[in-house]
């Protein structure tokens, strides 16, 4: 089997594969791939998909360097910002009350040379009790994915407790054993069981929905208790529906930036997802969910932000109203 740009997968790959998320969810990721990468229409939720198109990127470069304001912009793409958010559950069990989740998301970590160690200033000395990444920890949507799994390697020795991951429309399932092997657990419509004491929160996360397709809900939340307390990891927000009439209690993700680029007051010019504006960032919610969408520690089509700086968040919930919600 082949993988685009003359990248050969090997049998032993696609056997260890198989054997992690069986034989049909392996091939299907494999073969979408192959199928998708470097296309710019075509696949998934998002029709268009202007992270392919590579010529983009540098005329985007040149239009802010033209303007005088690319400098500016990436200055801003390096100052990581640490969020603190307060998430009111009204399923969350008593011995619940008070987990703290560090959020991390878009990381892109082969489109600058110094964001691990920016990042892992960003952690260090932060109070948390586990850790979920939400995609995109590559720039590139093909090819070699080697100094993705370095920075993630050295990321993760700087975080605490388990880690939980999702993968992104620039994630390869390929990824997945290298990560597995760094102590990274990837749900791929999978959940686990957090246990506090005698009590639990349900941790799921599907595969990609916006670029693949490859997500699958009710796997994901398969033999969770209906009245238990549960948390969705996805990229995209795009989702949103599904996963509150499944019953997710919270949904965190990622995939949109923020905007990246946004005009005064944080606006997005443009979302890259089909949700509503103002599920591009921050909290939200949706029928009984609640939702937050990280704008991300890492920048893609171009290393550049204005009025969405990057982020890094701790989520601390508690036992509560599910409409209430607070972000510092």
């Amino acid at each position: 089997m082949e993988c685009g740009a003359g990248n050969r997968i090997g049998k032993q790959m696609v056997k260890r594969l198989e054997a992690r998320l069986g034989t049909i969810h392996a091939r299907q990721r494999l073969g979408l791939e192959a199928e998708h990468e470097s296309k710019i229409f075509g696949g998934g939720i998002g029709f268009f998909h202007p992270e392919n198109w590579y010529s983009a990127h540098g005329m985007l470069r040149g239009a802010f360097k033209l303007s005088g304001t690319y400098k500016r912009g990436r200055r801003n793409a390096h100052l990581i910002a640490t969020h603190h958010n307060s998430v009111a559950l009204a399923g969350l069990p008593e011995g619940c009350d008070g987990l703290k989740i560090l959020h991390l998301s878009d990381l892109h970590l082969d489109m600058s040379d110094d964001i691990v160690e920016r990042l892992n200033d960003c952690v260090a000395g932060l109070d948390y009790d586990l850790c979920v990444l939400t995609g995109d920890y590559r720039f590139r949507t093909f090819g070699n994915y080697t100094t993705v799994v370095s920075g993630m390697r050295r990321l993760r020795e700087h975080l605490n407790g388990p880690v939980y991951a999702v993968l992104g429309n620039h994630d390869s399932v390929r990824m997945l054993l290298d990560f597995e092997d760094l102590g990274i657990q990837v749900l791929m419509n999978e959940n686990v069981c957090h246990a506090v004491g005698a009590d639990k929160v349900y941790i799921a996360g599907i595969d990609d929905a916006h670029f693949f397709g490859a997500h699958n809900m009710e796997k994901a939340l398969q033999d969770v208790p209906w009245d238990a307390c549960s948390i969705l990891l996805s990229h995209t927000p795009e989702v949103y529906r599904q996963a509150a009439h499944a019953g997710a209690d919270l949904l965190l993700c990622g995939h949109t930036h923020g905007g990246q680029v946004c005009l005064p007051g944080g606006y997005p010019i443009v979302a890259l997802a089909r949700v509503p504006r103002s599920f591009a960032k921050g909290n939200w919610r949706h029928a009984q969910m609640c939702g937050y969408t990280s704008a991300g520690a890492g920048s893609s089509m171009v290393d550049v932000r204005f009025n969405c700086p990057p982020e890094v968040t701790v989520h601390t919930l508690s036992k509560g109203d599910r409409a209430s919600r607070t972000g510092t």
